[in-house]
């Protein structure tokens, strides 16, 4: 029995695996602004769900930096109560179970490298545009090596000091406050969706120069059938200025709430395999 938890802003996800490869049940509720209700809330809904069963491990994805030792959430920028969180000991001294803490975007894109659309691929860039922008550099199946976590998000498109970050631009939350309206709820031919196409499309293009990637797994609700064309963001990248004589592939993510599992079932054997040779 695994239990696998998606730590977000507004939603978390509790699930339950048996065989690290499927969720046979999730639950999902209300992230509380305060860690102690949520920390409580998380050890309640992996004790209902593993129905008294041994827990093998859970696996946490959360929103925010990670400390160096995997074992702290430093800062969550959309849950302020959180920083600073020891989840793993909390979590662990509770539930008598090993615990793997990592950022959210890094869990989701090892899953996909592991059992979605970037199956395959050497170097996976995996980016999600979501309320948030956020991406990870999968090499060989793992996680990249970072001091912290990645965060691709936070690059600065312009030449003055308070120039806007990608996520300003294209995020989620973005969108929703310049039109003051929720994204999804624009229709499918507003001009906007070009306009972020060309904008996530330069993000793509320096993610690129500093990840040198063979394929982009692009995520979130930013990029769905009503949201940014990854069609004409690949051809916005096309017109960009590169050295490269190619771009990377890009592809739409495929596993949905599953990459979390498949990050999971990866993290745990790689946690296995570092004791074996400890």
């Amino acid at each position: 029995m695994f239990i696998v938890v998606d730590i977000g802003g507004t939603k978390t996800r509790v699930a339950r695996s048996r065989d690290l490869e499927t969720l046979d049940q999730t639950v999902i509720v209300a992230t509380p602004n305060d860690y102690r209700s949520g920390r409580d809330r998380l050890i309640a809904l992996a004790q209902e769900l593993s129905g008294g069963e041994r827990v093998e491990a859970l696996a946490v994805g959360a929103p925010g930096v990670i400390s160096r030792d995997r074992r702290t959430l430093v800062h969550a920028p959309n849950l302020a109560g959180w920083n600073g969180a020891s989840l793993v000991d909390d979590l662990q001294h509770v539930l008598g179970a090993p615990v793997i803490l990592e950022n959210d975007t890094a869990m989701v894109g090892l899953g996909e490298a592991t059992f979605g659309a970037g199956r395959g691929a050497t170097i996976l860039a995996y980016v999600t545009v979501s309320t948030g922008v956020n991406g990870a550099r999968i090499v060989d199946g793992v996680i990249d090596r970072a001091i912290f976590n990645f965060e691709i998000g936070e690059q600065i498109l312009g030449t003055v000091l308070d120039a806007p970050t990608l996520e300003d631009l294209v995020s989620g939350h973005a969108i929703g406050e310049r039109f003051g309206a929720p994204p999804e709820s624009l229709a499918k031919d507003h001009p906007v969706w070009d306009e972020l196409a060309r904008i996530v499309a330069i993000g793509l293009h320096n993610t690129v120069a500093y990840w040198s990637p063979d394929r982009f797994v692009i995520g979130g609700s930013m990029m769905k059938e009503v949201g940014v064309s990854i069609d004409r963001t690949r051809s916005a990248l096309l017109l960009l200025r590169r050295k490269n004589p190619t771009i990377p592939d890009i592809v739409h993510a495929s596993l949905g709430d599953l990459g979390a599992c498949g990050a999971a079932s990866r993290g745990y054997e790689t946690r296995n395999e570092e004791r074996q040779f400890a």
